[in-house]
């Protein structure tokens, strides 16, 4: 922990220089306040950073629902254009052949005057079927007419909403620029005798929290993996070692959400793409019933998750200027667990 916490801190004054979005300078910390303060305010930070993320994430995974929605309503709006062009085809011919087999005589004169009325009235039933013929073109000419139009109205409407989310895609990047710029300057403004009490402090707390857990009996590792969950699992702890980077899937770096979506992606169950998301739309379950392969959600807002590999462990990528690695339960305060497949399968023995 220290040693991220002191990596960061090397690298905060040039990262606060790079290209980011304009945010207002962070006043440098009162050198009389406490380290717990200095936590908290450091905490703070990262927790914003990480809201930010996942709302950012939140779009971009509704942007990319929309732009395939664009695209299915485009190809069904050409393919509509197609049958009406076909159907316009249709209604002109039989125009043209109404208007070259038109008449003055009435249907019951032609058959008064005609010198066989058996053979009269059989052209009359080809002539009624001609007529339904025509009646059925002009529904279908209709019909491909209003379908062209409320496809033409959909599509118009999604791409409006394309573009508008687009455009909330590049405000909510821009806050998490600016939150990262944020917890960048914090720590550049940190004394390396601040970042050390600091990384002290915050270790000091994660390991009284994971020991209170422990003492609870709530953990029991009794407990094997899914079959999918081994896979999500073992996808998860190959990523180890690689960067922490908001709103990437991988496969060279990842945030906390983008990780357990693409391992269970990986194990073949895909899952919601952010944290809020795993939250609320995947089964809960109590951590004493946790097995590897669960999610594990924190904060209140759920704002960060993580992946239980048994033995009160989870791997996670926890936060900016860190990197996937394996973490006690009790890193952030846990908020609750989910378990993306509802399978009880124990994957076969090696």
């Amino acid at each position: 922990m220290s040693g991220a916490l002191l990596r960061l801190a090397c690298m905060a004054t040039v990262a606060a220089q790079a290209v980011l979005a304009p945010v207002p300078a962070t006043a440098a910390p009162d050198p009389q306040r406490s380290v717990s303060q200095l936590l908290t305010d450091l905490q703070k930070q990262y927790r914003q950073a990480e809201q930010a993320t996942e709302t950012y994430n939140a779009t971009a995974e509704r942007l990319r629902r929309q732009q395939a929605e664009v695209t299915r309503l485009d190809g069904e709006l050409a393919r509509a254009r197609l049958a009406l062009q076909g159907s316009r085809t249709e209604a002109g011919r039989l125009a043209r052949q109404q208007y070259q087999n038109s008449s003055d005589l009435s249907p019951y004169v032609r058959l008064l005057l005609a010198r066989d009325p058996q053979h009269a009235l059989d052209e009359g039933h080809v002539i009624g079927q001609l007529a339904r013929e025509r009646a059925e073109t002009v529904a279908r000419l209709t019909g491909s007419e209003r379908r062209k139009d409320a496809l033409a109205r959909a599509a118009r409407k999604a791409l409006d909403t394309q573009l508008a989310l687009a455009g909330r895609q590049k405000k909510e990047r821009d806050a998490v620029r600016a939150r990262v710029a944020d917890v960048e300057r914090l720590l550049a403004s940190l004394t390396p005798g601040q970042l050390s009490a600091v990384a002290r402090l915050e270790q000091q707390g994660v390991a009284d929290a994971q020991q209170k857990l422990t003492d609870s009996g709530t953990l029991d590792d009794g407990r094997p993996p899914s079959t999918a969950g081994n896979r999500a699992v073992q996808y998860a702890m190959d990523q180890i070692g690689k960067p922490y980077q908001w709103g990437a899937q991988g496969p060279r770096s990842y945030d906390c959400s983008g990780l357990t979506s693409r391992a269970w992606d990986h194990a073949g169950t895909p899952i919601p793409r952010t944290s809020q998301e795993q939250w609320a739309r995947l089964r809960r379950v109590p951590l004493t019933e946790l097995r590897p392969g669960d999610l594990v959600i924190y904060f209140p807002e759920a704002t960060h998750v993580a992946m239980y590999v048994g033995a009160g462990t989870v791997v996670q990528a926890p936060r900016t200027g860190e990197k996937v690695k394996l973490s006690p339960l009790a890193s952030f305060p846990v908020l609750g667990a989910v378990r993306p497949d509802g399978t009880h399968e124990t994957p076969p023995s090696a």
